[in-house]
């Protein structure tokens, strides 16, 4: 083969293979490219119709919120109000939205807490203990994801019922029984989701633990506990979440009754705010209470995003 010799001193055939891949493999490659560029492409469309109907709605209950009672009916979909309207909320503050606030605030701080409290430790038994049983029980939990809570609703109501005449603080219309039924709502899926956050942490920590002499509750509360907080932040804000939008559960066991303050909370207030209107609707009132109502879930929300985030990626990473 003939060489061709240059001012480096260097030599090198005079015939070279193309540099690059084959022109077959160009060619697919370029294919490739295509159709991600158009999966992409879609899949942002696809997000950005997405967002569109869960921000709309949103704006639009915040923007109907400063309106007038006549601008609201004149200009339903209008994002736009005439002139803010701000003394809609001091009106909707005082027409109750501020006890239902009291009142489902009461509530959640002690349900919430209950809750964490007693479905982080079932789990983290279940999850670091092998026991006879372990999984009959774990399983047992389980079940409470798959029934309704319609199908609950006779014997729950009897069950308060007869318990609030022996025990009238947990009869009907009194918050502790809220508090109780909420925690055992909300047990199952907590239970469920540490007692697989739990499994991944490691058990050489809790057995160095147990060799420098901690016992099982020092372990789990000074050691196990702080390292799921991702996962105690997650399932935190899913409860919060839950209860604070519950409506059925405090309209079938919050019974109003003559003569006795109400206890309602929030989503069952603002229902009664309405119905109680009767034909003389205060609709720029009543956006302004539901605003009131939506905006503190968003906000927690918003402020533990990348805690949730990372809670629900940690059982995965790890």
């Amino acid at each position: 083969m003939s060489t061709v010799t240059h001012t480096s001193g260097r030599t090198r055939p005079d015939t070279e293979p193309p540099s690059g891949p084959p022109a077959g493999r160009r060619t697919r490659g370029a294919g490739n490219g295509l159709g991600g560029r158009f999966f992409n492409g879609f899949s942002h469309l696809f997000l950005a119709v997405w967002a569109i109907m869960v921000v709309y709605p949103l704006l639009w209950v915040v923007m109907s919120a400063l309106k007038t009672d006549s601008e609201v009916i004149r200009k339903p979909l209008s994002l736009i109000p005439e002139a803010l309207q701000w003394d809609n909320f001091a009106r909707a503050w005082t027409a109750g939205i501020d006890s239902f606030f009291l009142n489902t605030l009461l509530v959640l701080v002690f349900s919430v807490s209950l809750t964490m409290l007693l479905g982080s430790m079932a789990a983290y038994a279940l999850a670091r203990y092998e026991f006879r049983g372990n999984r009959l029980i774990y399983w047992m939990f389980l079940s409470g994801l798959t029934l309704p809570i319609y199908l609950a609703a006779v014997p729950l109501f009897k069950g308060v019922y007869n318990t609030g005449v022996s025990l009238p603080l947990l009869g009907p219309n009194k918050h502790l029984m809220l508090i109780l039924v909420y925690v055992a709502w909300s047990l199952s899926f907590t239970i469920f989701f540490m007692h697989s956050f739990f499994r991944t942490l490691p058990d050489s920590i809790a057995e160095a633990a147990q060799v420098d002499g901690a016992s099982h509750t020092r372990t789990f509360f000074s050691v196990m506990l702080p390292m799921a907080k991702p996962g105690l932040i997650s399932i935190g804000i899913f409860n919060v979440l839950g209860q604070w939008n519950q409506w059925y559960l405090p309209t079938l066991l919050m019974q109003s009754v003559a003569g006795e303050p109400k206890h309602q909370v929030i989503a069952q207030g603002l229902i009664e705010l309405s119905v109680n209107q009767g034909y003389k609707s205060d609709w720029s009132g009543l956006f302004a209470g539901v605003t009131m109502a939506m905006l503190p879930v968003l906000i927690v929300y918003v402020v533990f995003q990348r805690q949730v985030q990372s809670g629900l990626t940690a059982g995965v990473s790890k």
